[in-house]
């Protein structure tokens, strides 16, 4: 099944304490589609500007994913320059250039009109609604936000949330949301706002997923009680940047590369989502999402199914 992603590909220059790199290759929908794309077929929608060459381009291509929704303008491309070395959970901010990302508009190629699962990466609100409205047919999709289309766009967020089958945040993310502290009471009110699941990252203790009874009516007994899949121990940690855009494309790329999306197929998925990001944060940028082999994939969910029992 095609995953159709709507975001931001960009470049990020990163310091941490294993080192810097200069303009790598980023942007929420670079790292959810490469993740994704060992799973199934992907399609990307976002801008890029002149400093966008064939060789950046050529990262996606090889890995299979459909970039005809990419759309080149003049100007530069959205560029992040950022900083680990106070915590590695927490990214500083040094410097934010939107450039052709500001004046964003996502245009749908017809030839994307048939994908079944949508992903509405960190972009305004009202971009995400926009696409969502034109993609009626799609049988599952997910969305992701960050603080602050929280806390200026709630508005518009709020509209959104009300068409997703899944939201994927992190758990500040999560308690700011619902103003409330407390991850259980927060989860219980996001869902009251419409998702009919939600996934929260916890970056290195893994992720939690709480559900409504409207995503899986026929287990709502089994729904009640969240679910926690953990984070594989890693001696080191180079970059963290695009962890949580890798977990949700590892996560959603196995739901659509299954014949169908049950509980059980939700809860597995959790766990190549947490592969998917583990890797993700073994080099700067997106390194090593591009060398990745199906083997090293299943060989690592081994480590996680012995880790927590799953079986």
């Amino acid at each position: 099944m095609a995953i159709l992603v709507v975001g931001s590909v960009a470049f990020d220059s990163i310091e941490t304490p294993s080192g810097k790199a200069e303009r790598c290759l980023g942007g929420a929908a670079t790292y959810f589609s490469l993740s994704a794309s060992y799973f199934t077929d992907v399609r990307v929608i976002a801008v890029v500007g002149e400093d966008f060459t064939a060789q950046e381009e050529d990262v996606l291509k090889r890995r299979g994913i459909d970039t005809r929704g990419l759309e080149h303008v003049a100007g530069k491309s959205f560029f992040w320059r950022g900083s680990y070395m106070k915590n590695l959970n927490e990214a500083q901010t040094h410097e934010t250039q939107l450039n052709v990302f500001e004046s964003f508009s996502p245009k749908i190629p017809v030839e994307y009109a048939d994908s079944e699962f949508l992903f509405l990466a960190n972009i305004d609100p009202v971009l995400q609604e926009t696409v969502r409205k034109q993609m009626p047919k799609v049988r599952m999709v997910c969305g992701d936000t960050m603080n602050y289309w929280i806390t200026g766009h709630r508005e518009n967020l709020e509209r959104v949330l009300k068409g997703l089958d899944g939201l994927l945040i992190n758990d500040g993310e999560a308690k700011l949301l619902a103003a409330d502290n407390n991850l259980v009471r927060a989860a219980e009110k996001i869902l009251r706002m419409g998702p009919k699941s939600l996934i929260v990252k916890l970056g290195e203790y893994g992720a939690t997923a709480f559900f409504s009874d409207r995503l899986f009516p026929g287990e709502s007994k089994h729904l009640s009680l969240p679910f926690r899949a953990p984070a594989l121990p890693l001696s080191e940690v180079v970059d963290p940047t695009g962890a949580g855009d890798s977990f949700a494309g590892g996560f959603f790329g196995y739901l659509a590369s299954q014949k169908e999306v049950t509980l059980a197929v939700f809860k597995r998925a959790m766990f190549y989502g947490g592969v998917m990001g583990s890797f993700a944060v073994e080099r700067f940028g997106t390194e090593r999402l591009q060398k990745l082999t199906r083997e090293e994939i299943e060989q690592r969910f081994a480590l996680f199914r012995e880790l927590s029992h799953l079986d």
